[in-house]
């Protein structure tokens, strides 16, 4: 492979990455080449000159999804053949699962060399070989099973529950699935005989209406729970908060976008979150966890405009990247967000005006 074939950007983006030596998480910009996976960090608003990291890809194993981290389950795990471990985490499960595509298929382009035949498919996996009183057994093990967590829906807090995307992603990780789709296929079989039940509107309306096929759903958003014969688990629970009427719309679009502080002025990674019914945009600091906003506010009656990137706006401090915009809300707040590329930037202006 040659220098100019190496410098080939296959993807980039922001991850939120784990540090070697401290253990504490790290927003970084990362770059996907066809023979590594090199990150920077951003200075203020920009992306440095200077590279931060570098992992080579040749025999790298991809781990994804990895679910040890219990408030990071979007992370992926990649292994050196030097023993060496990466823990990298994106905005959303469709930005993970992408990464851990493009990096495997690199991989397998190393491994394959020129001229040589790329490694087989995987299997499918024999359903009529799987015991569902096994598979529910492992899913109910208390160290290695499925976590029941607290989730959110139309205003509602359950608890002692789990999404369908947590369900599909345990199935993989435990490789008692080989895909998404197999794992649907599993769970769904899981309803169907009763081990597991709907909890919640998503998920009761699909068993209710759907077909056989789309009854179980991959979707963070769409709860689950154990039937009534796990005692020991506890009854799931709905409880009205403030908080939870904020949380409890539908999630629009998820990332990574950087925001301007409002006293100190400096730049900071953010990850935001737009919600519908209710209309709400909230950002979170990626480097502790998704689940605690670190601020955020109602999308009614805002004004979001597109910002001039030739120069530096009114309000604007130290040098920026570009793809600038603004949202003002009713109470005169002035957020000041840059987007790591144009595409986004207009991307999310369009989804934040549907909801305003």
């Amino acid at each position: 492979m040659d220098k100019q074939q190496n410098n080939q950007i296959l993807r980039e983006g922001f991850l939120v990455k784990r540090g070697h030596v401290v253990h504490n998480w790290k927003a970084r910009w990362f770059v996907l080449h066809p023979d590594r996976l090199v990150y920077y960090k951003y200075e203020g608003s920009k992306k440095d000159s200077c590279q931060r990291g570098k992992i080579p890809l040749a025999d790298c194993i991809i781990t994804c999804p990895y679910l040890e981290y219990d408030t990071r389950p979007l992370a992926l795990k990649l292994q050196t053949p030097r023993s060496a471990e990466h823990f990298l985490e994106a905005c959303s499960r469709e930005e993970r699962d992408g990464w851990a595509a493009d990096i495997t298929a690199a991989v397998h382009r190393l491994q394959a060399g020129p001229g040589q035949a790329a490694p087989p498919e995987p299997k499918q996996l024999q359903l009529h070989n799987v015991s569902l009183n096994q598979l529910v057994d492992s899913m109910y093990n208390a160290h290695t099973g499925i976590k029941l967590t607290v989730h959110m829906e139309q205003g509602s807090s359950f608890s002692n529950c789990f999404s369908g995307s947590a369900v599909a992603d345990w199935l993989v990780s435990m490789q008692l699935a080989l895909t998404r789709v197999e794992a649907v296929t599993l769970a769904s079989a899981l309803l169907e005989e009763g081990f597991v039940r709907p909890v919640g509107v998503k998920s009761l309306d699909a068993m209710r209406w759907a077909g056989l096929s789309e009854q179980f759903l991959d979707d963070s958003t769409a709860l689950y729970g154990f039937s009534e014969n796990f005692k020991k688990r506890g009854s799931v629970r709905a409880e009205m908060t403030l908080a939870a009427v904020e949380l409890s719309g539908e999630v629009v679009k998820r990332g990574y976008l950087l925001k301007q502080g409002h006293k100190r002025k400096n730049w900071k990674v953010r990850l935001f979150v737009l919600r519908s019914e209710p209309d709400y945009l909230h950002y979170y600091d990626p480097t502790k966890d998704d689940i605690n906003p670190v601020g955020g506010f109602s999308l009614r009656g805002c004004l979001v405009s597109s910002l001039n990137d030739n120069g530096v706006p009114s309000g604007v401090k130290g040098k920026v990247q570009g793809n600038l915009f603004k949202i003002i809300t009713v109470e005169e707040t002035h957020y000041f967000i840059q987007a790591p590329s144009q595409k986004e930037k207009m991307d999310w202006i369009q989804a934040i005006k549907q909801h305003v």
